[in-house]
């Protein structure tokens, strides 16, 4: 038996209301593959396959909406965002638990240097551009 993991979110989260994913991975360390996305889907439909998915295989499914943002800014954000609620967590679990205090850091920051191309100005898309795309991607859904 596989392992879910979502959010727990309030009966009226705006999220409920996004496009969800599912991201299927190795369950235990010993399996190195890469994750399979699947989406998007209704909460409730992404939540049904991917327990159906886990509940005969040694998987991990992460259930999570998808951030339809146009800017790069909203992303910026809620990266930000991501990052303090993981030190409070790792402050949190410092406190709880001493061993911590002999976690080795690693870098986890892998940067891709088969992307950095010199002919690339790292400039994010218009929102219109975005919002074009959003289109196609749902016109293939629904084709």
């Amino acid at each position: 038996m596989g392992a879910l993991v979502t959010l727990d979110l309030p009966a009226d989260a705006p999220a409920l209301t996004l496009p969800w994913i599912i991201t299927f991975g190795p369950l235990n360390e010993d399996e190195e593959w890469e994750p399979v996305v699947c989406g998007p889907y209704e909460r409730a439909h992404a939540l049904a396959l991917a327990e159906a998915v886990v509940a005969d295989e040694d998987l991990m499914a992460v259930v999570e909406p998808l951030q339809p943002h146009v800017t790069a800014e909203q992303i910026l954000g809620d990266i930000a965002a991501s990052r303090l609620a993981a030190e409070n967590e790792d402050l949190e679990t410092a406190a709880l638990d001493e061993e911590f205090a002999d976690y080795e850091d690693h870098d986890h920051h892998g940067h891709d240097h088969d992307h950095d191309h010199d002919d690339h100005t790292h400039e994010a898309p218009s929102i219109e551009e975005i919002r074009a795309g959003f289109a196609r991607i749902a016109a293939k859904l629904t084709a």
